[in-house]
């Protein structure tokens, strides 16, 4: 029973983490916030979890996680392949407030001092940027558009994403709403020729 009580603090641990980098961002939470938000002790914290790296390599991917259920929602319809990678684009570029890439973007400059967050962050972005490509292998296979370089096209056009998002989201500025739809249309027809 004691088990079950440690796995269910390290998850509600987890969960307050997330909260917290949500708020604050990943550099301004300290451990210390998350033991308030909790109404414990930093020791219990770092009882379950040696380091706030330790910490933040468990919760940045569940903050994530309600983007990637999302991104398995729209693999999983019964569309085509293109219907479904205009909704993985869709799904990935930044729009209105974009707090997931708020939450990305903290994580990539965290990663840079955090070789722990880079593993977790690359894992992250695979999963994207593989979804991107079978995509659009499965669409070349059902004669959708023909694209002799998926994983090079995948990695520009996600690329074009995170360029883009970079510019919203930390910047204020580039291009507008409609601009971005453009660039990303013209980006997809170039890399992605009609089958």
């Amino acid at each position: 029973m004691a088990r079950k009580g440690v796995l269910l603090r390290r998850e509600e641990i987890i969960d307050a983490m997330v909260d917290q980098i949500s708020a604050r961002g990943i550099a301004a939470t300290r451990v210390a916030d998350v033991a308030s938000a909790m109404g414990v002790s930093t020791g219990l914290i770092f009882y379950h979890f040696e380091t706030k790296e330790a910490l933040l390599a468990a919760a940045f991917p569940r903050a994530m996680q309600h983007d990637l259920d999302d991104l398995a929602k729209i693999v999983a319809r019964k569309t085509s392949a293109s219907a479904r990678l205009r909704a993985v684009i869709k799904l990935y570029s930044p729009a209105g407030g974009a707090p997931g890439w708020r939450l990305w973007i903290d994580g990539w400059a965290a990663a840079l001092r955090d070789p722990g967050l880079v593993a977790v962050m690359r894992e992250i972005d695979n999963v994207w940027r593989t979804t991107v490509c079978d995509l659009i292998v499965e669409g070349n296979d059902a004669g959708e558009f023909t694209c002799r370089a998926p994983e090079v096209s995948a990695a520009r056009i996600t690329a074009l994403l995170d360029g883009l998002a970079v510019q919203r989201v930390v910047r204020g500025a580039g291009p507008t709403p409609t601009e971005r739809m453009r660039w990303v249309d013209e980006v997809l027809e170039f890399e992605l020729q009609s089958g």
